[in-house]
């Protein structure tokens, strides 16, 4: 796949498209033209321009402007691919984002029940995580407490979570790594699902090694108020991700203002990497020419 060859090719192609943003004040993309803010794709979001090779999207996706990447399910690739990825990263000045921590938390194995088993799982998940993270040159990574234990009073659920999280802030701290709790909308069972209930729990945690992963998709559905929400928590917040709703596609394809999300990010002078954590509205490369240009779209809030 000649990377530049189509992208000069996909420009042509939607050259109207280019002069019509052009009127509106928008500047016109172009091959290594990069964002206000730091949007990270994932594995397979440019599968049909750059195949299915990962290395090869991570190079269409630095072609394309974009600096950094996510990769949820990096723990469960090799240990040589692992470093493969890191390597080419360094490469490309690009910076790896979250990828999610073996077992670290789900409906079956909670931290809000205080068992034995459950917190041995987390923590083996948490030492695993930082020899990938040395390999692909990763600072967070994504933890989920579980589900509810709905057999205890809320609050001792609460301190277990916390007695917990305090322990895998142990194993990342000398590291400089960074476990980001997600609350999530996917299920009502789940105990953690509020921006202001995950701040809580990590001022009780007291550490460098553990902040909130800030997924606007999850918290549009949960709460809403995405940036009074943002305000509040913003000490805590290191790590954004985003997706529209209804749909968790693209931004510009739901109800989400996310030009005026991100002016706000971009006001508060924020640094870290926004999650590209959703699907595309389209198909095949016409949805990834798409999704590129919602991306500038909803970039230029300048």
């Amino acid at each position: 796949m000649q990377r530049r060859s189509f992208l000069k090719n996909s420009l042509l192609s939607t050259g109207s498209l280019a002069i019509a943003s052009a009127s509106f004040g928008r500047t016109q993309t172009v091959e290594g033209q990069t964002f206000h803010l730091d949007y990270a794709p994932h594995d397979g979001m440019f599968a049909n321009s750059a195949g299915k090779d990962f290395i090869d999207q991570l190079k269409y996706m630095h072609d394309l402007g974009f600096r950094s990447i996510e990769d949820n399910g990096m723990a469960g690739r090799t240990p040589e691919m692992q470093s493969k990825i890191g390597e080419t990263l360094a490469k490309l000045n690009m910076r790896m984002g979250v990828f999610v921590v073996p077992k670290g938390g789900n409906g079956a194995n909670t931290l809000a029940a205080k068992k034995k088993e459950h917190i041995d799982i987390f923590l083996d998940g948490c030492r695993k995580s930082v020899e990938v993270a040395k390999r692909c040159n990763a600072k967070w990574v994504t933890v989920v407490p579980g589900d509810f234990e709905k057999s205890l009073p809320l609050a001792i659920q609460t301190a277990n979570v916390v007695e917990a999280l305090r322990r895998g802030a142990e194993i990342f701290e000398p590291h400089g790594i960074i476990m980001v709790l997600e609350p999530l909308s996917d299920t009502p069972d789940l105990f953690l699902r509020y921006s202001t209930q995950t701040y809580e729990i990590c001022k009780a945690v007291d550490s460098p090694s553990c902040k909130i992963l800030y997924d606007a998709y999850h918290m549009q559905k949960n709460e809403g108020n995405l940036i009074k929400n943002m305000e509040l928590c913003w000490d805590e917040i290191p790590y954004i991700q985003v997706g529209d709703n209804p749909g968790r596609k693209e931004p510009t394809t739901g109800e989400v203002n996310y030009k005026n999300v991100f002016k706000f990010l971009h006001e508060k002078g924020y640094k870290g990497v926004v999650g590209m954590e959703h699907g595309i509205s389209q198909a095949g490369k016409a949805g990834e020419e798409r999704l590129v240009q919602a991306y500038r779209e909803v970039d230029d809030f300048m």
